[in-house]
């Protein structure tokens, strides 16, 4: 028994196994000895334990040998990171082929054209404003403020000049800095990946977008030098609010260009850039100036700019950006951007557009109605206002279509069309001068009935006989009601279109009252034939067209206007409307030292109210009233239009030698009438009272005025000078342009006084008209060289048959000898008229009940002498 227990608790040792063996292994020594009794089992015990935690021991040495330790983990890491790479790498290879191949090929990409910008300059090349989808016109990097660039390349690439599209450092640094600090606050696209992105791809966030512009990004600098990169940046990025291209940006936020920006707005430009509208300065100034000192900073601390630079940076950097000018030229930009496709075409290029807008005028007649509209458009209910001046040639020099451009784009100058009033008389008095009426022809101030219609005075009372001159003065209705009646709505419709109104007339009696609706704009130009002499003036804005090169596109050409009118009826007409201004309606437009003519006009329930006047230099037209047709408050033409005219006319006049008006060579003088006893001087001496050729009975009246200016010639025309020399670099040599500068006329073809001293003159008395313009001398046995009938004009007389009543009444250009004015003869030379029964007169004869008829009566002056009579008579 004792041997078999011995037995049990023996442990057969293992023999031929290496030190290799696993964990489980058993190795004998002394201590494995078995020995009988129970002290041998204990220390069987004790050796088998301490046997057992030994060879732990030696497998944990054993593990951490095959392992390596610490190193052996850096190795393992490092394996698996290779292997991790050329997996990833294959894998982005794949992707990038793929992407690549949903481009074009790499052969056919071109930069696209940038969008065309169009440059409006006024006549002396003052910037008007940019139209266009960019806002301002491509510059180069020498033309820009040196500022400018450096400011861009520091805060938002500050190794452009040594990546080669894609800069990696750059990246690495903005992610690591986003990650300290836990939002994105740097990006890593390079300039050139921001052009790529802002010319060929949607700014939609995806994997394949930053795949294509990276690609994007390596062809731009394969193809283009670092320079150009740049300057392709900065002439399309966005800047916000609309400007895209830092000469847009410059002439939005500063008004100035980006030529001649300082340190402080470059600088504020350049942080634009990365939040164009949480950064603008015109929601927040405040950001923008943040964001403006960051910029400065960073091009400190790279170099561009010293401590001292910064420090004055500081202070230029302005507290508030000044928006873009959003007045009386915007007006004029967008008449122009609208008429460029019917001129030139599409626009496919960057244009420069000089118009015929006088700067300096512009701004007076901005002034005006500002001042007006602030110290009266309240009381008087009056919110709009516009205002259109015109030269002899139909040149727009000054146009305001409303009182706040910004507030309200809509042009109340030219789209808008209103009543004229009464300012549409002019029309209806000239074309009764036309069939032999005068200022001096009565007719009966009482009241008249056209069929249902019955006209009234504006003071709803009478005046019994008066002459045309008073009755067009004063505005008499009942007169001009009878004139339409006398002549036709339809010769007066026909003599309105041919000075220059363009829509269409309603052919009814009304229409003496300025019925018809009309713009400002052709209203003002159909005015200009009694200021120039009777030569039609086309309204037009746009001077001459080149391309960025200076290459002329189109000129203006009105060099030889048509004659609309005969001189006579213009001298006759001047003198009527002058006066309205002198004893009229019209008062309150008087000019100092200057002679005017002009007429008032008012609508029905004082809904508008106009002043369209002249001077020799000027035909300038106002209106004043609400957009939607409220009535004001008593606001007549000769109210807050008729200051305005004189606000303008008077600045617009400042500096300029008087010239008188066409048909009168002797200035105005109003304040130097004689007096009564003058006048009673005048009659014991017998000398007259009136100057050397005023027009008197038996006299010829065309000949006692200058005859009218003649036809400009486009030749003489220079092109609108650009800068002090009077020099356009953009025009190329020889281009012609009819339209006169600062230094040639506005009327005709001569020269507009450069200096204010040196006003222009007036064609001399007696010079020949040029050569295809001649208007025929009335004959000596012309029935207007005798005694001028006042009263009713015989049938055949001053309703003569023929062209007047079926053409056009005008001369022939090649001197076609018909003159419109020649009367019928009357019988045998020196056979006194017969006597017409009333209302025998071919049909156009007035109703009955116009008044009674007026018989002639003989002029008070025969001999040119004042006698007592006249001064009793006040003439």
């Amino acid at each position: 028994m004792a041997g078999m227990k011995k037995s049990r608790n023996r442990i057969e040792p293992r023999l031929g196994e290496t030190e290799d063996e696993d964990e489980n292994e058993i190795r004998l020594d002394s201590s494995d000895r078995v020995t009988g009794g129970r002290q041998a089992s204990k220390r069987s015990s004790l050796s088998s334990s301490s046997t057992s935690a030994k060879g732990h021991t030696r497998s944990v040495k054993r593990e951490k040998a095959r392992s390596g330790g610490f190193l052996g983990l850096i190795r393992r890491l490092f394996y698996w990171c290779i292997v991790l790479c050329i997996w990833s790498t294959i894998a982005v290879g794949g992707v990038v082929a793929y992407f690549a191949a949903q481009m074009p090929s790499a052969s056919s990409w071109t930069v696209p054209a940038r969008a065309p910008n169009i440059k409006i300059v006024a006549v002396d090349g003052t910037l008007i404003a940019n139209r266009g989808v960019t806002g301002g016109e491509a510059l180069s990097l020498d033309e820009m403020s040196p500022y400018m660039p450096e400011a861009i390349v520091a805060i938002e690439d500050k190794r452009f000049y040594h990546h080669f599209g894609v800069d990696f450092i750059g990246v690495g640094r903005a992610f690591v800095t986003n990650i300290l600090l836990g939002h994105k606050a740097q990006g890593g696209s390079t300039i050139t990946q921001q052009l790529a992105r802002n010319l060929f791809l949607s700014p939609k966030k995806t994997f394949e977008r930053k795949v294509q512009e990276v690609l994007l990004s390596l062809w731009l600098e394969q193809k283009y030098t670092k320079d150009q990169i740049l300057a392709m940046y900065l002439n399309r990025v966005y800047f916000g609010d609309n400007a895209y291209g830092v000469e847009a940006a410059s002439r939005r936020y500063f008004n100035t260009s980006a030529r001649d920006i300082n340190l402080g707005q470059a600088a504020l430009l350049a942080g634009l850039v990365q939040a164009p509208s949480r950064l603008s300065p015109v929601n927040d100034p405040k950001p923008a100036q943040e964001r403006a000192k960051v910029v400065l900073g960073a091009m400190r601390e790279q170099g561009y700019i010293t401590d001292s630079d910064f420090d004055r940076a500081m202070k230029q950097s302005p507290d508030h950006a000044k928006r873009q000018a959003d007045g009386a030229g915007q007006y004029v930009a967008d008449i122009v951007a609208g008429q460029l496709k019917g001129l030139i075409g599409e626009v496919k290029q960057d244009i420069v557009v000089t118009t015929t807008i006088d700067p300096s005028l512009e701004d007076a007649a901005q002034a005006a109605i500002t001042a007006t509209l602030d110290k009266d458009g309240k009381k008087s209910n009056a919110s709009q206002a516009a205002l259109v001046a015109v030269d002899g040639n139909g040149a727009v020099r000054a146009l305001i279509g409303g009182r706040d451009y910004a507030t309200s784009q809509f042009n109340r100058a030219v789209t808008a069309k209103r009543q004229p009033g009464s300012a549409f008389k002019p029309f209806v008095y000239a074309t009764a001068m036309e069939i032999g009426d005068t200022p001096g022809t009565i007719r009966n101030d009482g009241p008249v009935k056209i069929g249902n219609w019955t006209p009234e005075n504006y003071e709803q009372k009478y005046n019994g006989p008066v002459t045309l001159a008073y009755a067009l003065a004063h505005s008499l209705n009942t007169v001009a009601a009878q004139l339409v009646v006398e002549v036709g709505p339809d010769q007066v419709i026909k003599l309105a279109h041919r000075l220059g109104i363009e829509s269409d007339l309603q052919s009814n009696a009304s229409i003496a009252l300025g019925t018809s609706e009309v713009s400002l704009l052709e209203l003002t130009s159909a005015y200009a034939p009694f200021m120039n002499g009777g030569y039609k003036a086309t309204p037009h804005v746009v001077s001459q067209i080149a391309d960025a090169n200076g290459k002329v596109l189109y000129t203006a050409d009105y060099g030889e206007p048509p004659r609309v009118l005969n001189q006579q009826v213009v001298t006759e007409m001047t003198q009527m409307m002058e006066g309205v201004m002198t004893e009229g309606t019209g008062k309150a437009a008087r000019l100092k030292n200057w002679q005017a003519a002009g007429k008032t006009g008012t609508t029905q329930s004082f809904r508008d109210a106009l002043f369209v006047g002249f001077t020799s230099n000027l035909t300038t037209g106002v209106w004043f009233g609400n957009d939607d047709g409220t009535p004001m408050k008593k606001v007549t033409g000769g109210g807050l239009p008729a200051k305005t005219w004189k606000d303008f006319m008077t600045v617009a006049h400042k500096g300029l030698t008087p010239v008188p008006l066409f048909g009168d060579p002797t200035p105005q003088q109003p304040d130097d009438s004689p007096s009564l006893t003058t006048m009673i001087q005048q009659v014991l001496s017998g000398t007259p009272s009136t100057p050397a050729g005023s027009d008197q009975q038996g006299s010829d009246p065309v000949d006692a005025f200058p005859p009218a200016p003649p036809a400009p010639d486009a030749q003489q025309g220079q092109p609108p000078a650009a800068n002090q020399q009077g020099v356009n670099p953009r025009v190329s040599p020889g281009a012609v342009t009819a339209y006169p500068q600062r230094d040639q006329a506005y009327p005709g073809n001569q020269p507009y006084p450069a200096n204010p001293s040196q006003p222009r003159q007036m064609p001399p008395q007696g010079q020949p008209m040029p050569a295809g313009r001649q208007v025929p001398q009335y004959q000596p046995g012309d029935p207007r060289q005798g005694a001028v009938l006042e009263g009713r004009v015989p049938p055949g007389a001053a309703r003569r048959k023929g062209p007047v009543e079926d053409g056009d009444p005008y001369l022939d250009p090649d001197g076609n000898p018909y003159d419109p004015r020649a009367r019928q003869p009357y019988g045998p030379p020196g056979a006194a008229p017969p006597e017409p029964a009333y209302g025998q007169d071919d049909g156009y004869a007035p109703p009955a009940d116009v008044g009674t008829p007026v018989r002639p009566q003989p002029e008070g002056r025969v001999s040119g002498k004042t006698t007592l009579l006249d001064v009793i008579m006040g003439r």
